[in-house]
């Protein structure tokens, strides 16, 4: 399972970027930046991003970097209790 990992343009003003360039320097991960991902609300108030398809947040980046490991063992557990 390859997680892709979408943040926003617009949600760069958290310092979601420093944490974009890292998660990219993983091969492992697809990290895509877009323009706008639709969630105005949560982009102009916490510093988040998507893993697939599921919004992570988190009061600052560093807790976000933590929620999105997280998510990533999340689904990786769910995919193994699958056997996919």
């Amino acid at each position: 399972m390859r997680p892709i990992i979408e943040f926003c343009t617009n949600n760069m003003h958290h310092g979601t970027e420093k944490l974009m360039k890292k998660l990219e320097a993983n091969l492992d991960y697809d990290v895509i930046e877009y323009g706008c991902l639709g969630n105005c609300g949560e982009c102009y108030m916490f510093p988040y991003a998507l893993v697939n398809g599921e919004i992570v947040a988190a009061p600052n980046v560093e807790e976000l970097e933590v929620q999105i490991d997280n998510k990533i063992k999340e689904i990786e557990a769910m995919f193994d209790l699958l056997g996919e």
